[in-house]
């Protein structure tokens, strides 16, 4: 199995969302969807949740709004703790159900509409949740496997109490 360094996969993964969440999702539901990712949590709340103060929530790219991270001050370390949040398509959200070789994909009930964790070796654990027309990726890092999976749900369900 070739070894990609850590530059690329960033480079090529931060590509993947990009083409993925480029487009504004859409809403069959009621709801609004929001429209900036970094509408969705707040700083004193992540820091709660993470056990760690974090900055305000920062677009890692800033000609859109659909990406948003939050992070301890000095920014992202690769290993170290942060929040990730992508608002999604719902093509993107179906697409990412799809079965990948090397990307575990393992529902979750009782979050939204439908949801579901990706995992990779590479990025770790992610949650990707519906609830009507709004598609939400949630990516906590620093943190063991199974504690990031508690950490996206408990965030996810407090995103959804705002939606």
């Amino acid at each position: 199995m070739p070894i990609i360094p850590a530059s690329c996969a960033l480079g090529l993964e931060i590509a993947l969302t990009v083409c993925l969440c480029s487009v504004a999702p859409q809403t069959t539901g009621a709801a609004t969807p929001p429209r900036d990712a970094c509408s969705l949590f707040t700083a004193p709340q992540i820091s709660k949740v993470l056990g760690v103060t974090v900055t305000d929530g920062r677009h890692p790219i800033p000609s859109t709004v659909l990406l948003c991270g939050w992070a301890p001050a000095g920014g992202p370390q690769l290993d170290g703790k942060k929040l990730s949040v992508n608002l999604m398509t719902e093509r993107a959200f179906e697409v990412g159900k799809t079965p990948v070789h090397g990307i575990a994909k393992t529902p979750l009930s009782g979050v939204g509409d439908d949801a579901y964790y990706l995992t990779d070796s590479g990025r770790g654990t992610g949650l990707s949740v519906k609830s009507g027309g709004i598609y939400v990726q949630i990516w906590v890092g620093g943190f063991p496997p199974e504690k990031q999976k508690g950490l996206e749900k408990a965030l996810a369900l407090q995103m959804l109490t705002k939606l």
